[in-house]
């Protein structure tokens, strides 16, 4: 049971992978639409992208504390 605890608790980093990816993609296509606007697109993604990224390592910690501190 601890095991597919921490396997569901995991799907947090992987959510937050395919976030980033969309976004990416996203912040490109608005670069390539108005390049004018590249400073702010890029503040805004590297802002979202930190976000996400701090979702993915709480997910990742709450697989970590799930196998090594509720395994006893």
């Amino acid at each position: 049971m601890v095991a597919i605890g921490a396997g569901i608790a995991a799907i947090g980093c992987l959510g937050a992978g395919i976030g980033i990816g969309i976004a990416t993609g996203k912040a490109a296509d608005a670069v390539a639409r108005q390049p004018e606007a590249e400073g702010k697109i890029r503040n805004m993604l590297i802002l979202g992208s930190a976000l996400a990224e701090a979702t993915a390592i709480y997910a990742l910690l709450d697989a970590i504390m799930i196998i090594f501190v509720l395994q006893s």
